[in-house]
């Protein structure tokens, strides 16, 4: 991902939505699914299992992952059903909101391999963290993808109007599955038959 891409116009929003995901242009940002922020999350183990799915998807077709946390020293660590499946990759730690406003998130987003100028989103909270992470990428000129079932917030209202302003936004409003598929492209591949066990 570079830092000098041209942010997104409204205009171009439905042709970006039009174009088919491509793996070696995608990376995966996790944000902030953590112990003493889950609890009150509407509709928690749908958001945990869908970002774990994302996660997998990212292994078997070796998207990078960004792992973010806000004030783990109060909010406490990723939780560990999303910490095992990413034994490899450091959380990075934050006090900002927007982990495009934290200067080693940026430098982590820099230096990922290849031309990764899509970030696929999860995490929470949709209104917070999700939302200013989307427009952080929009703004340096990032496509995002959001996966409105694998991000929610406290309420079904703030999750919902987190969707609706990265929505305005420019960012695309998809689904967990909607990214499986359109990343794997075919069933007959070995990364589908790999990636069926967890979708049954």
């Amino acid at each position: 991902m570079a830092s000098t891409a041209t942010p997104i116009l409204p205009a171009d929003a439905a042709e970006i939505a039009r174009t088919p995901l491509e793996a070696r242009h995608c990376a995966l940002s996790v944000v902030d699914i953590q112990e003493k922020l889950l609890p009150p999350i509407f509709e928690k183990e749908r958001m945990v299992r869908n970002s774990q799915l994302l996660i997998r998807l990212a292994k078997i077709l070796d998207l990078p992952v960004l792992l973010s946390t806000q004030y783990s020293k109060g909010l406490g660590p990723t939780i560990p059903e999303i910490a095992s499946l990413l034994p490899n990759v450091t959380p990075l730690e934050k006090i900002e909101f927007g982990c495009f406003n934290n200067d080693a998130y940026c430098a982590r987003v820099k230096s990922l391999p290849g031309n990764r100028n899509t970030l696929l989103v999860c995490g929470m909270e949709s209104h917070i963290c999700v939302m200013q992470t989307a427009l952080g990428a929009l703004n340096s000129g990032y496509i995002v993808h959001v996966a409105s079932d694998a991000v929610s917030s406290r309420t079904e209202w703030n999750w919902k109007i987190g969707l609706d302003r990265m929505r305005a936004a420019g960012a695309v409003i998809s689904s967990t599955e909607m990214m499986i598929y359109e990343l794997l492209h075919t069933s007959s591949g070995p990364a589908f038959k790999e990636m069926l066990q967890y979708l049954k």
